[in-house]
């Protein structure tokens, strides 16, 4: 007769939790505006250098 295991999940197999800097950031509008913006340029960096 097979024994039932219980198995338990340790911490490390939870991701972290952010912290409240990180919290933040990601909260605030002008800081997503500005990586917008620079992650579209990188986007059309990309494309424009592909279409020369």
């Amino acid at each position: 007769m097979a024994k039932n295991i219980v198995r338990v999940y340790y911490d490390e197999a939870y991701p972290p939790l952010p912290t409240k800097a990180t919290r933040y950031w990601r909260k605030n509008l002008l800081w997503q505006s500005f990586r917008f913006v620079l992650l579209n340029l990188k986007i059309m960096r990309i494309i424009v250098g592909g279409h020369s």
